[in-house]
């Protein structure tokens, strides 16, 4: 397998053994429940380390040592009456697409007031929101964003000054900790200090920090860092009055596994979320997040995805599932951006993802460029039509941004037009 880049909380098992750093780890779904699995495990000789579908008591993680072949130990749960799926445990990674020079916006720091909150100029006036015309759509139709979108990736700074005002409560899968999902964890540094210029922090992203902050930013163990930062300012640029649920399954270096991401999506389900973001894509289907989505569809979950980074049209996941949205990227005049994927399999519209102005740790801003970015403009879009109207699910969101600009058919009903989308669920409700 290739990987590529407030509610309750329900009860998971008592307690959640975290795997040896060498085990193997399967996603296996028994419907008889834990004890069933765990006395075939005594036979076989594996590990129930925790549920996956929170509290569903039919999902689990399950290990085995590093010397146990992996293949053949999946053969044989497969083989096991009353396990109806066993599949490995895929390690995936958040998006990344090479940067370019910094925007100019990235430079304009004059302070102005967005919905209640001071935020740079740059962030709300740069050419991305005139593109999708953010601002007349939440001007003509007193729209500003209603829901709870989840967002799940590397974490968010819980202490940014954009976004502390809307975040609620989420998880830390990769620690196993409930709270706001940070992912300031990640890196032992301050703060204290920064001298704002742009300056390029890894792969794809331009971030507003000091030179020292950017060189250790640029090791490879950072590599991803700040990534859940960037999406959550990008769905609150769109949908300022919509709250943030963060829920970090990626690491700062970019990865995170499968089970993380399908217990994520199963929180965020039964933790109130209308939306979900999520920026990564892996290239082979799994039928469990197939499954995770399907749960997350029937409860009138709008799921959105990013499209991949390969500048293919070869199917990616979570993108390519039924009940998603991919997201793939367009330059700011209107053209595919040359690292996007594309094709109707995986895109159902597309956004600007180049140069993204949005909020970065410690309180400063960055630019970034992927589908990664593109994806929470939509999600963005999403809560916008909750606040016309909070039954708009999968298919409501799916119908109201097709309304879109075309541009190829490779790029689905084409690039996001926000006022369109707007307008068309307003006229679906009778709403003049």
């Amino acid at each position: 397998m290739k990987p590529k880049m407030l509610g309750i909380l329900l009860l998971f098992f008592a307690a959640w053994t975290a795997p040896a750093a060498a085990d193997t780890r399967f996603i296996v779904r028994n419907p008889s429940g834990l004890t069933s699995l765990q006395q075939l495990c005594f036979t076989l000789g594996c590990n129930v380390s925790g549920d996956l579908d929170g509290g569903l008591g039919k999902l689990f993680l399950v290990t085995t040592p590093a010397l146990v072949d992996p293949n053949t130990f999946l053969q044989t749960l497969r083989a096991q009456p009353g396990i109806t799926n066993a599949e490995l445990d895929a390690l995936l990674k958040v998006l990344q697409a090479t940067a370019t020079a910094p925007p100019s916006g990235l430079y304009d720091a004059t302070l102005v007031n967005y919905f209640g909150v001071s935020v740079t100029h740059g962030y709300v006036a740069q050419p991305a929101s005139t593109i999708i015309r953010l601002a007349d759509t939440q001007s003509a139709f007193s729209v500003s964003g209603a829901g709870i979108v989840a967002v799940i990736d590397t974490g968010v700074d819980p202490t940014h000054p954009v976004l502390q005002g809307v975040l609620v409560p989420g998880n830390d899968f990769t620690r196993n900790i409930r709270g706001p999902g940070s992912e300031l964890p990640d890196v032992n540094q301050s703060s204290n200090g920064l001298n704002p210029s742009p300056l390029m922090v890894n792969q794809s992203t331009a971030a507003v920090l000091d030179q020292w902050s950017g060189a250790n930013f640029s090791q490879p163990q950072y590599a991803a860092f700040g990534h859940g930062t960037m999406v959550a300012g990008i769905v609150h640029l769109v949908a300022p009055t919509a709250q943030i649920m963060s829920l970090k399954a990626f690491r700062a270096d970019g990865s995170g596994y499968l089970s993380d991401v399908l217990r994520a999506i199963y929180f965020a389900t039964q933790n109130g979320a209308n939306v979900i973001n999520m920026s990564f894509s892996v290239a082979t289907y799994s039928q469990e997040m197939a499954s995770a989505i399907k749960f997350a569809s029937r409860r009138q979950v709008i799921c959105v995805a990013s499209a991949g980074n390969d500048g293919k049209t070869d199917n990616v996941y979570p993108a390519a599932l039924a009940n998603v949205m991919g997201v793939a990227s367009t330059t700011n005049t209107d053209t595919l951006s040359s690292f996007s994927n594309y094709g109707s399999q995986i895109v159902w519209v597309a956004a600007p993802g180049e140069g993204i102005i949005t909020t970065y740790p410690f309180g400063t801003y960055a630019a970034g460029w992927g589908t990664s970015f593109s994806a929470p403009m939509v999600s963005g879009a999403a809560a916008l039509l909750l606040g016309v109207n909070s039954r708009c699910n999968e298919s409501c969101a799916e119908q109201s941004l097709a309304n879109a600009v075309p541009i190829s058919p490779d790029l689905g009903n084409g690039r996001l037009h926000l006022y369109q989308a707007v307008s068309a669920w307003r006229q679906a409700l009778g709403l003049p």
